[in-house]
Order: C-alpha cells, then sequence, then structure tokens
C-alpha cells in the first residue's frame, strides 16, 4: 500500500474572501498568507449574491483560491438585519434567528436540497451548525451524505464523535485560543478528522478584531500543544485530510 503523501503546507477548508472586510486589502491578505505558508484558500459563499465574486477570484488566483457556493442558513437584509434563510447549507437554530419550528423547518429543506445536489455532483459540503450540532449531523446521516466538513462545530465533543464515526470532518479556527468548547472538542476529536480554518473575517484569535487566512498557523499551533504533537504533524495531517475532502486540491501537486 503506498503512503501518503507529505505535504508542508496548510489549507484554509473555510473563508469568506468576497465579505466587504477584504474589499480594500485583499492582495495584501493573500500575499500574507502566502508568506504563512498557505497552500490553498476555500472561499465559501454565504449568498448567490457572492457567486460570481467568488468564481472570479478563483480564476484570478487559479490553484491558490479553490470556490465553495452555497446558501448560508443566515441571510442578511438591510438594514444590518439577519433572518433565517427560505425556500424561495447548514443549519443555524440559534434562538434569535430560527426561533420557531417553521423557520427550522424551512432550513431544513433547504440544507436537504443542497445535500442532495452536492450528492448528485459528487462535491463535498462544507456545513454551517450553530446551535444545531445534533440535528445536523442526524439529517446528514439520514441523507446519506459522505464527504462532509462540519465548520466551526459548536456542539458537544460526544456528538462531534458520531460525526467522526461517519466519516465526517471537522474544522478548526484560530477562535480556539479562546474558546474552551473548541479546545474540548479538539482534545476528543482524532487528528484523522481534523482540518483547519479560520472563518475570515469572523472567528479570529482575538474578538471583534478581523481575521484573516494567515491566523491559520494559529489554530495548527494550538492544536499541536493540546495534542501533544509536533505542528509539523498537524499541518500534514490537516492537509491530508483536506485532500481527501477537497480533491480538486490535488492539482498543487502538479504545481
Amino acid at each position: 500500500m503506498a503512503a501518503s503523501p507529505t505535504y508542508c503546507g496548510l489549507v484554509d477548508c473555510h473563508c469568506h474572501l468576497a465579505a466587504q472586510d477584504f474589499d480594500l486589502d485583499l492582495e495584501d491578505v493573500l500575499e500574507k498568507a502566502k508568506k504563512a505558508n498557505v497552500l490553498a484558500l476555500v472561499a465559501v459563499a454565504e449568498h448567490s449574491g457572492e457567486f460570481e465574486k467568488i468564481m472570479q477570484l478563483s480564476e484570478r488566483y487559479k490553484g491558490f483560491i479553490f470556490p465553495c457556493l452555497g446558501v448560508h442558513p443566515i441571510q442578511g437584509l438591510p438594514p444590518e438585519t439577519q433572518r433565517s434563510v427560505t425556500l424561495r447549507v447548514g443549519l443555524d437554530f440559534s434562538p434569535r434567528i430560527a426561533g420557531s419550528d417553521d423557520q427550522k423547518g424551512e432550513q431544513r429543506q433547504v440544507f436537504i436540497r443542497q445535500i442532495q445536489l452536492a450528492k448528485r455532483l459528487d462535491l463535498p459540503l462544507n456545513v454551517h451548525s450553530r446551535s444545531a450540532g445534533r440535528p445536523t449531523i442526524n439529517l446528514l446521516q439520514e441523507q446519506g451524505a459522505e464527504k462532509v466538513l462540519l465548520h466551526a462545530f459548536d456542539g458537544r465533543p460526544s456528538v462531534a464523535m458520531e460525526g467522526v464515526a461517519a466519516g465526517y470532518f471537522f474544522s478548526i479556527p484560530p477562535s480556539i485560543v479562546r474558546s474552551d468548547q473548541k479546545q474540548r472538542l479538539v482534545k476528543q476529536l482524532p487528528l484523522t478528522a481534523i482540518c483547519l480554518e479560520t472563518d475570515s473575517p469572523a472567528l479570529g484569535p482575538e474578538k471583534q478584531v478581523r481575521n484573516e487566512p494567515k491566523n491559520i498557523t494559529v489554530s495548527a499551533e494550538y492544536i499541536a500543544q493540546v495534542k501533544g504533537v509536533p505542528v509539523k504533524e498537524v499541518i500534514e495531517v490537516t492537509t491530508q485530510n483536506a485532500m481527501k475532502l477537497f480533491p480538486r486540491l490535488q492539482q498543487l501537486l502538479h504545481k
């Protein structure tokens, strides 16, 4: 059996490069990421209005930015209000967003449609599941989803282990340095089920400070500390995990 290839760079499996926070200095942000040894960025959409921008970025930075298109369960509306997604990926059962059973039911239907589409196209799912860890994992299993990344999972480690048993991956953001829940999660998760993310511009090491892809090194270093293994091992294993989950990243091998 052939040994898995080794990688010396990092993969940010979930970031929001189309966010307005990066409109003025994206080039600089990406350069800093490259200097931090980031091999690839998976740029995630929050709504259909970002699809074109993300595709343009993936073309402009081919082989570095990879597009991930879908519909986030929270939809912004002017002026600065938020609501649950409607049928006109993922679940967000935060009481202020989806307080009613009707809203939760509608989120489920949107999520199911995205799971079915991903299965039909043989694409991985990059899933948001705030305050909905167990319902999300249950629904993914019910729908037969196989290639799954649960980003910034905020559920119990015991629930996450049900996802591990189903073959799902969990990506850890730099906010782990200030999150007891994320620290408990990483203690329990096997390294073979962990990926790295920044969720830029959110979930940085410092609250209320814009997060950037370069901070993925913070995640790697903290995971190494919690697991008691070298940072190099965390980088190699999490990047191998990202390659398994996102096969199109394999083109990095042929650069």
